[in-house]
């Protein structure tokens, strides 16, 4: 396994290499994955944050590797992921590629892609192929990417290794998110590269966890909604419902938490209610 050095390209199956972004904090944990993928030309996927020094070490990486870089790629458009496509293309001569950006006033609002990205197409990759399956969930826009040659997902922050991911309404859904997970169940993957953290070895068992997990959560969100005085709100229910998370995260959790309550909403066993959420 490729350690996590921020700047240094790390090979990872033939034809990919991963380049860690400089910006490590809470909600990237050791920073954005960066990755190169192609055989005589490459594929950037995800770019990462505004910063010419990664953008640097993402040149001088092409540059070791000795193929060009000719096409940006993007999961999706959260401002540690895409915006240093910007200054790539304004270094080179590159196509962006990926999906347009919502309106939620957390994205990178300078994305417009040259050639939008659809559910199902194949993109070729300096020779190898990788095949766009739109995720939505994180947020609405999300697509991961299989390189089918190797059965290796690309999955932004649908998935990440070692946690969970912030959905966050009204442009995240754990409904759609939630129906993504079950989607990636029918893909045969070997291996996955997260948007953050290390390698996924065991694919398909992280998903099942992860969905496992998730209805777990669920489960408390619907039991500390049957137990509150009705109405309540997201901020009210986190300390119960995420007690197993450390208080310093709750503000983040509640945002996950929001989106349960939306989604039992849809399912007919919640509703909203003047000031929060009562069950039914």
């Amino acid at each position: 396994m490729s350690a996590l050095i921020p700047g240094k390209p790390a090979p990872l199956v033939p034809g990919v290499w991963r380049v860690l972004a400089l910006n490590p904090g809470m909600m990237t944990g050791p920073g954005t994955n960066s990755y190169l993928i192609g055989r005589d030309s490459l594929v950037l996927l995800d770019p990462g944050p505004a910063d010419s020094r990664h953008v640097d070490n993402l040149l001088a990486a092409a540059e070791q590797i000795g193929a060009p870089i000719e096409r940006v790629l993007v999961t999706h458009t959260h401002r540690d992921h895409s915006p240093a496509a910007h200054e790539v293309a304004e270094r080179l001569n590159v196509t962006l590629t990926g999906p347009t950006a919502p309106d939620d006033g957390l994205q990178d609002e300078r994305w417009q892609p040259d050639e939008p990205v659809t559910d199902g197409a194949r993109i070729d990759a300096g020779g190898l192929t990788l095949r766009a399956i739109a995720t939505p969930g994180h947020v609405d826009n999300h697509f991961c990417y299989l390189l089918e040659s190797e059965r290796m997902l690309f999955s932004g922050d649908h998935l990440i290794h070692g946690s969970t991911v912030v959905i966050a309404p009204p442009s995240g859904s754990m409904s759609a998110y939630i129906a993504s997970l079950y989607r990636l169940l029918d893909e045969s993957m070997t291996l996955m590269a997260p948007g953050h953290g290390e390698l996924i070895r065991e694919p398909e068992e992280y998903v099942r966890h992860t969905i496992a997990h998730r209805e777990k959560r669920e489960q408390k969100v619907l039991d500390a909604l049957r137990a509150a005085r009705p109405p309540v709100s997201a901020k009210e229910l986190v300390g119960e419902v995420y007690r197993d998370v450390p208080a310093f995260l709750h503000g983040v959790a509640t945002l996950s938490l929001e989106a349960h309550l939306i989604k039992l909403g849809e399912e007919g066993l919640a509703e909203a209610a003047d000031d929060g959420w009562r069950a039914c």
